[in-house]
């Protein structure tokens, strides 16, 4: 049989085994059509996958865990492009301080073994994660950005990072801080200040700053922050990333340097409220109805809204922007059938100086034996606020502390009448690094009384404005992640800001 015959012959007898009758001239057209894909298809390399391109490292946790699943990807390409993406990009970002690549590309190998093996350890299993580095990693330097901690290796992983490695998670490295997630940016610190990837001559938002530029450049898909004073919401607002910080107590700061023990939280910024939602749920172990993530795809009809209106829209330093993609923001859930009703929350300013009277205290407690016998140790900014809490009276303590309390209460009273509280959380888009190269610089935001009261916390992007992000605050009940997650995601959907990221450096 030559070449030209052997497609017309199994066309022919194709056709004869379908049933199917065509006239002699179609059953030259269609040989000719299977001629022209069998030669094609001849020159094919049989079962060549294609290579693993960088554009994996942009879907979702939940996409990129089924491809693990099934074969089309592994948690070693995925580390491989992670690892190739932070070597290009993060040299214009200056997220990560260390990048672990040895140890990572070791446990993405284990990771494939273990689902090769059926043993799938959850919905971060084979995902590269982040690190801020006031959090332990055994064996790594948990510097603080601090110059007296630079060689301060870790004995042992911090309980959340445990949890990540028991999850099945890759830790990738080391993230950049504030020092001693106090002031910045500063450019005396052990390392150079992380950039915001939407404009690099902006700040971050606060010293989770490494968390949020590497999610919001595309670094990683989550990473793990903390939040005294807002850290994992504040650069969330500014670098358009979404953080949660949890129920106070929720999530275990062992192995995590204190700043102020009664307000510190740790929690994730990631890339969408899932990636954020089933971060968390590592960190807390939590599972079934308990889970943050238990209440994805749900719809919002009929949930109440409480829109505190009042501590952002006719503070002075408010942007016109702000107020404008806030209330842009709600009417979009409630078109999605949610109710909304303007409440009235406690004054911002008199809880924002009651709390930071306890963070200071906290702190200065903290290290007033280092500030005096080692103030080598620190950078002089971070001396100076550190130091900030020395004249404070027990009584103003205990005074300011009862003021949270109250705060407290009137929240939870609101959300006896609402399922959540949204206000807005930054003033003002990123501000320009510059200022801060020189001293410290208050950025106007409404965030730390959440850290007094505990209640849990979800930062949303929710729109721009002149090319820098803006996100609002979702608050709800203690220990009701779901529900404030449920309605992120809403507004997620119905929205393209979280899809939106910064065009490469």
């Amino acid at each position: 049989m030559t070449r030209d015959s052997a497609p017309k012959g199994r066309v022919q007898a194709a056709l004869e085994r379908h049933g199917l009758t065509v006239s002699d001239a179609e059953a030259a057209g269609l040989s000719q059509l299977a001629a022209w894909m069998h030669d094609g298809l001849s020159g094919l390399a049989p079962d060549s996958p294609a290579p693993v391109g960088s554009d994996c490292l942009d879907l979702p946790i939940a996409e990129l865990g089924a491809r693990l699943r099934d074969g089309r990807l592994t948690s070693v390409e995925l580390t491989r492009a992670t690892l190739d993406r932070i070597a290009v990009r993060d040299q214009a970002y200056m997220s990560f301080y260390a990048v672990l690549e040895e140890t990572a590309l070791a446990d993405a190998a284990r990771a494939d073994q273990d689902l090769a093996a059926g043993l799938d350890r959850g919905p971060l299993h084979g995902i590269p994660a982040g690190i801020k580095d006031l959090i332990n990693v055994a064996g790594v330097p948990t510097t603080a950005n601090a110059p007296g901690r630079a060689k301060a290796v870790a004995a042992q992983d911090a309980e959340v990072v445990r949890r990540l490695r028991a999850g099945g998670a890759i830790i990738i490295g080391k993230l950049a801080t504030y020092e001693w997630a106090t002031v910045g940016p500063d450019k005396s610190g052990l390392f150079p200040p992380a950039r915001n990837p939407w404009r690099l001559d902006h700040i971050t938002g606060g010293s989770s700053s490494g968390c949020a530029a590497a999610v919001a450049g595309g670094l990683v898909r989550t990473s793990i922050g903390t939040d005294t004073g807002g850290s994992v919401r504040g650069p969330s607002f500014y670098c358009g990333t979404v953080g949660l910080k949890p129920t106070f107590g929720l999530v275990p700061t062992s192995g995590v340097l204190d700043l102020a023990p009664s307000l510190d939280h740790v929690g994730p910024i990631s890339a969408t409220v899932a990636d954020a939602a089933v971060t968390l749920d590592v960190l807390s172990g939590h599972s079934g109805e308990r889970r943050a993530a238990s209440r994805l795809e749900e719809p919002v009809s009929g949930l109440r809204i409480g829109y505190a209106r009042n501590w952002f829209a006719h503070d002075s330093q408010t942007m016109p922007a702000v107020t404008t993609a806030l209330d842009a923001a709600v009417s979009v859930l409630s078109v999605q059938g949610a109710v909304v009703s303007e409440v009235e929350m406690p004054d911002a300013a008199a809880i924002e100086v009651a709390v930071a009277a306890i963070l200071h205290a906290e702190s200065f407690r903290l290290h007033a034996r280092a500030l005096r016998d080692h103030p080598e140790s620190y950078g002089r900014r971070a001396f100076l606020s550190l130091a900030a809490g020395l004249s404070l009276s027990d009584a103003e303590v205990e005074k300011a502390r009862a003021v949270g309390a109250s705060f407290r209460r009137a929240i939870d009273e609101l959300l006896n009448q609402c399922d959540v509280l949204i206000t807005a959380g930054a003033l003002t888009t990123a501000l320009p690094a510059a200022p801060f190269e020189k001293e410290a610089v208050w950025t106007p935001m409404r965030t730390i009384g959440f850290n007094v009261s505990g209640h849990p916390v979800l930062a949303v992007p929710v729109g721009f404005h002149k090319g820098l992000p803006i996100g609002m605050q979702i608050i709800g009940r203690h220990h009701d992640e779901a529900r404030i997650v449920q309605f992120g995601q809403a507004f997620e959907r119905a929205s393209d800001f979280s899809v939106q990221r910064p065009p490469p450096p």
